[in-house]
């Protein structure tokens, strides 16, 4: 005589798993992104006199910041953010 388990229901929704491929992926998508969306205000803020040409000068001298582990865990919200919405597909 077997006994049966009644099975349990999980209230969490299950997220995707993503495979090392798929996290470079994403990367590079939130990359090109941020890449898209800070040339687009630049250009906003060109065009509307909204920046000096000392700050452009200053900018464009300034060495590219390294990346945090702050900056990868607020990359990794985006994403999921976006994945959760539908924004991202694969």
């Amino acid at each position: 005589m077997s006994t049966i388990t009644p099975k349990t229901s999980s209230k969490r929704p299950s997220r995707p798993h993503f495979d090392h491929r798929d996290r470079l992926i994403l990367a590079l998508y939130a990359q090109l992104r941020a890449e898209r969306e800070t040339r687009e205000a630049l250009e906003w803020a060109i065009e509307n006199d909204a920046i000096s040409p000392e700050v452009l000068q200053a900018m464009m001298s300034d060495p590219v910041p390294v990346i945090t582990s702050e900056d990868v865990a607020a990359l990794e919200r985006l994403l999921a953010r976006d994945s959760d919405s539908g924004k991202i597909s694969h």
